[in-house]
């Protein structure tokens, strides 16, 4: 992961982003592409998650599209507020699944969510929080491997199926929809959705130059040794526990901002987004593209899902088949995935060893 590399990904990110809002603007580039595009920089700050915790801290979590869906829901919970009497039964206090299911009265953990600063601090913090709290009793106790991983799905699949339940006060199965306004501006309008794209990419730009900073400082090295040899590094008087617990909880929250920005580009949030399914192929995202490196996160990402998008148009019977086939491939032929292939293609030979004379 070279400075250079970062640099592109940044221009990449920023400077696209900036000519597709500047052609839709023009009329150039209809408005579902902007959106389109905006789902996918969503993707791609989930894809960098997985990889600062999986790629430099060793810790394979199938479970990161809960903390992805957490700060969605937070950002869904505002803009259902957002509705009032503009929804189906008109009531400007109760969200329409609320008045449909009889209920009574606004839940207390729905209060506030019609501040925007609040809604923003809650996708914050509660996927921060979960993975605190998670990571905590896990690291301490020494949970790694593939124990860790099959906990991380079963953390998301129970999240899953508490959202599913209609009395959780989320929508239940249908989950939050049929947003107006965000921010006192409607979310039809394409200045909307141009704003929101450029959101995407700023933000991604931002958690990719802290992720940068987190791995090549010396607390990063630390962490990559706790990766490779977390017994030797605990010998050597380190707590690999809080090193873990410290990267796990800043990947958490990169996700919950990815999930607040995915959910006004899409216009629903359901219980589905917790699918461990979806943790799964944040995974073959960052694999594909090359795990350990960041800009492969992002570049997986958005190859992945530009290639599910025309995929599931063309041929949707096979796109799971293709993309089973896709992880099995990136294990087998490029295990330091598409970034890997490049930069040992364009590597120079070493030099050939001279025998000294004798």
């Amino acid at each position: 992961m070279s400075k250079v590399s970062t640099i592109l990904c940044l221009v990449l990110i920023l400077g696209g982003a900036g000519l597709l809002a500047a052609g839709n603007a023009t009329g150039a580039v209809p408005t579902y592409a902007i959106s389109l595009v905006g789902k996918y920089l969503c993707y791609a700050m989930l894809a960098l998650a997985v990889d600062l915790v999986w790629g430099f801290a060793g810790i394979l979590s199938l479970g990161h599209a809960a903390f992805f869906a957490l700060g969605g829901y937070a950002m869904g919970m505002y803009l259902m507020r957002q509705i009032g009497t503009r929804g189906v039964y008109g009531n400007a206090i109760l969200p329409d699944f609320m008045v449909f299911l009889n209920w009574k009265e606004l839940p207390w953990y729905w209060h506030g969510f019609d501040n925007p600063l609040f809604a923003i601090l809650i996708a914050l913090a509660v996927p921060g929080l979960l993975a605190f709290v998670f990571g905590w009793f896990a690291f301490r106790s020494r949970v790694s491997g593939v124990y860790l991983s099959i906990i991380t799905q079963a953390l998301t699949y129970a999240l899953l199926l508490a959202f599913f339940r209609n009395d959780m006060g989320f929508g239940g199965n249908n989950g939050l929809t049929d947003f107006k306004d965000i921010f006192g501006f409607s979310l039809q309008s394409d200045g909307v959705r141009r704003g929101l794209l450029l959101a995407s990419a700023g933000f991604l730009a931002l958690q990719l130059v802290v992720a940068r900073y987190v791995v090549t400082s010396r607390f990063g090295k630390v962490l990559i040794a706790v990766r490779d040899t977390e017994s030797r590094t605990r010998f050597l008087g380190y707590r690999p526990e809080r090193y873990k617990l410290f990267v796990f909880v800043l990947s958490a929250v990169m996700a919950g901002i990815g999930g607040a920005l995915y959910v006004p580009q899409v216009g629903i949030i359901n219980p589905s987004e917790f699918a461990p399914a979806n943790s799964i192929e944040a995974v073959i995202w960052v694999a594909v593209g090359g795990r350990g490196t960041l800009v492969g996160a992002i570049l997986g990402a958005l190859l992945v899902n530009a290639g599910k998008t025309y995929f599931t148009g063309a041929l949707p019977e096979l796109w799971l088949f293709a993309l089973g086939a896709l992880f099995i491939l990136v294990t087998l032929l490029l295990p330091k995935g598409i970034l890997g292939l490049f930069a040992r293609s364009t590597a120079r030979p070493a030099p050939p060893v001279v025998e000294p004379a004798e």
